[in-house]
């Protein structure tokens, strides 16, 4: 549970109400409820697909087994490249906020992040749930303080959030695109759905964890997100890059910059070390069944992780901080997810028997509104989503075709 809160407690309740009121204004706060109803069935599916396959994976194991095996690798596919862009978006928003100095040095600092974080996870899942513990206990801290801060600020007021007419230009459209935006900062059950082999009793442990720290984020966000709505309103939060700055700043609050930036940067390094355990596990989950070169399957014999595939994570994140801006990467990320959680609700809803937990048509729901956010994101998003799975597809493609082509010419019987 907690590494789910480490995951969704990052930098979506600190950078991303910016975005989202800029696609939705006010709207955003109705954007945000169907991006919590939307979680909330996948969160169910993934649970109970999670309960009857406890091994390392998730949706990628699951899309295998219940629906064929390239529905398991299109998930996987977009898990792996959509969460390692959101690790390079974790590494900067850390950065940015720990180091408020030139672009070079916020560069370093990120990853000197990722390489430290990549280092705990190769030492086990258990200290990788202590530090969790740590930061997620710190950045509610900080929010707590951020909301009381606000609330006795003084210059919060109903006024600010500017009526219906603060909706936003986008109308339903605006709303669903906030929805799609806001849907980035509810991911994080998936790298709790991932760790099955790890944890004790997962049939039990795992359906209770992920319902449990879903709620607890909705909760969270939504006050959060009132609160910074009622302190600077939709127009200087969609104009802002550090949006709950912005807000204690309105609210007359300023004081507590320093707590908003310190909680954004253990936030971030939260996010960015239970992405860095998922992707891992999800890399030897697809290793596993050739699906990804098997050099990553390979599991440390002492601390029991998949060490060469959080050491590939590792460097390929570091050249990617390094190297690019991401600043556009949330709808990036969103899109893959988004397919990812669509797969694993079409695999639940084929579950029956004793292994439904839930009403099928959860599943369903989960579906239409996945595909209905991938459909609304910006369109950079949706065109940079479609280029990387037929990248990845027609790869996977290419590989298996060469793959029973050699197959064929060993089995041929020489004359």
């Amino acid at each position: 549970m907690v590494i789910g809160l480490g995951s969704m407690i990052g930098a979506g309740v600190f950078a991303a109400f910016g975005p989202a009121a800029r696609a939705a204004g006010t709207g955003l706060l109705i954007g945000l409820a169907i991006a919590a109803v939307i979680a909330y069935c996948n969160a169910t599916a993934s649970a109970q697909l999670a309960a009857a396959y406890p091994t390392s994976g998730g949706t990628y194991i699951y899309g295998r087994e219940r629906l064929g095996h390239w529905w398991g690798f299109t998930a996987g596919w977009g898990f792996v490249v959509g969460k390692t862009a959101s690790c390079a978006a974790m590494a900067l928003t850390f950065a940015t906020y720990a180091v408020p100095g030139p672009w070079w040095a916020q560069r370093l600092v990120a990853v000197a992040g990722v390489l430290g974080l990549a280092a705990l996870n190769y030492r086990g899942v258990t200290k990788t749930a202590l530090l969790t513990r740590i930061l997620v206990g710190t950045s509610l801290t900080a929010l707590a303080a951020v909301v009381i801060g606000i609330a006795v600020g003084g210059h919060a007021s109903p006024v600010n959030l500017g009526g219906w007419a603060a909706l936003g230009t986008g109308g339903a459209y605006g709303i669903l695109q906030a929805a799609g935006l806001l849907f980035f900062a509810f991911a994080g059950y998936a790298r709790i759905a991932t760790m099955g082999e790890e944890v004790r009793d997962p049939q039990r442990t795992i359906p209770r964890a992920i319902p449990i720290a879903l709620f607890i984020t909705v909760a969270v966000y939504v006050v959060v997100g009132a609160a910074a709505l009622l302190a600077a309103g939709p127009q200087q939060l969609a104009a802002a890059t550090a949006p709950l700055t912005t807000a204690v700043q309105a609210a007359g609050a300023g004081g507590l910059t320093l707590v908003v930036r310190v909680g954004a940067a253990l936030a971030a390094l939260g996010a960015l070390l239970a992405l860095i355990a998922g992707i891992g596990r999800t890399s030897l989950a697809m290793a596993r069944h050739h699906d990804l070169p098997g050099w990553l399957a390979a599991v440390h014999p002492r601390y029991r992780v998949p060490h060469h595939a959080e050491i590939g994570l590792a460097v390929v994140v570091s050249i990617v901080v390094a190297t690019v801006d991401l600043r556009g990467v949330i709808g990036f990320s969103s899109f893959g997810v988004l397919i990812y959680y669509a797969i694993a609700n079409a695999a639940a809803f084929t579950q029956s028997g004793e292994q439904r937990r839930w009403p099928r048509w959860l599943n369903l729901l989960g579906v239409a509104g996945c595909l209905l956010l991938v459909a609304t994101l910006p369109w950079q998003s949706v065109l940079a989503g479609v280029v990387m799975f037929a990248l990845g597809l027609a790869g996977r493609a290419l590989v298996r075709t060469a793959r029973s082509r050699h197959v064929d010419l060993r089995t041929t019987p020489r004359r």
